[in-house]
């Protein structure tokens, strides 16, 4: 427990600088010198924009020891750091943001307007599918109604003889008759008269 408390206090003493650096950002609408020298008292050499992120090394007062995303370090006084984002790089990734929301709206809107014609059509389809339903449903009723009369027509002249068969068995029993007749009276006359016709 004693050798753990000792490393950790090794560890904190010796670690470099940057490790428990925070963070900061050049203030708005401002040009802010990167320096060599503590005090800015020599050129900067380079310029750092507002909304540059800055991780902050060292802080002496009036001054700051900071160092670039890119691994660049300097002085750069103090003053003129923020711990909080300025509002132009919030306006930015705000605007970012909006930009992404509104691409993801209008994809939304196309997709939405997809949905619903497609909904349409399915309730045309549905539509027609139930108007054909009906028709099947109602040919169905006429054609049972149909059954249903033939049916009882048949149960109606099932123990009797159709009119027509009878008048035609009739006519066929009067002409054979007839005929039959006919063909006796002939076969009479020429028995009587030795074979010769005589009327």
């Amino acid at each position: 427990m004693v050798i753990s408390r000792i490393i950790l206090v090794v560890l904190l003493v010796c670690a470099p600088p940057w490790a428990l650096a925070e963070i900061a950002y050049v203030t708005d609408i401002l040009q802010l010198g990167l320096h060599k020298a503590q005090d800015t008292t020599d050129q900067p050499f380079r310029t750092l924009v507002s909304g540059t992120q800055l991780e902050v090394l060292e802080s002496v007062p009036n001054y700051a020891r900071v160092q670039t995303p890119d691994g660049q370090q300097g002085w750069v006084k103090s003053t003129y750091l923020v711990e909080v984002k300025p509002a132009q790089l919030r306006v930015s990734e705000v605007e970012a943001a909006l930009g992404i929301m509104r691409e993801e709206l209008v994809r939304a809107q196309a997709a939405q307007q997809a949905a619903e014609l497609r909904t349409v059509q399915l309730g045309q389809h549905i539509q027609a599918r139930e108007a054909s339903s009906e028709e099947i449903q109602e040919t169905l009723g006429r054609l049972k109604s149909e059954a249903e009369a033939y049916e009882t027509r048949m149960d109606a002249y099932r123990g009797s003889v159709p009119m027509a068969w009878v008048a035609a068995a009739l006519g066929v029993a009067l002409i054979g008759g007839f005929l039959a007749g006919l063909w006796w009276l002939d076969l009479l006359i020429r028995r009587r008269h030795n074979g010769f016709r005589i009327y």
